[in-house]
């Protein structure tokens, strides 16, 4: 597996490059297809610790695992998030739906 592809149980955890743009959310959203094909997943934690720079491409990652994962609160979490990443996180309305934690926070349980 991939090193951006933790998987720990039913958790998957996301490590994201600096830039999360449209070719690096497909690849994302491939990635997680083809684990989600051959393991359940209950919980997809995207880290945010080294994402300086994301488009709206990212906003459809995290939404589509979002509805894929079955529309919970608690089933898609963002870890490490900058005040930048983090309001887009706001703008977007996804703050509704997903976990968000910013950078230097506990982590999310």
């Amino acid at each position: 597996m991939n090193e951006m592809f933790q998987l720990e149980g039913t958790t998957l955890r996301i490590i994201l490059p600096q830039e999360l743009d449209h070719p690096m959310a497909d690849l994302i959203r491939k990635g997680t297809e083809m684990i989600a094909g051959r393991t359940y997943i209950r919980t997809i934690v995207f880290d945010f610790s080294e994402t300086e720079f994301m488009d709206s491409s990212g906003i459809g990652l995290l939404m589509g695992r979002y509805r894929a994962l079955g529309m919970r609160k608690d089933c898609i979490q963002a870890v490490g998030v900058n005040g930048h990443i983090g309001h887009l996180l706001r703008l977007s309305g996804l703050h509704r739906y997903i976990v968000i934690q910013k950078a230097g926070e506990g982590e999310v349980s």
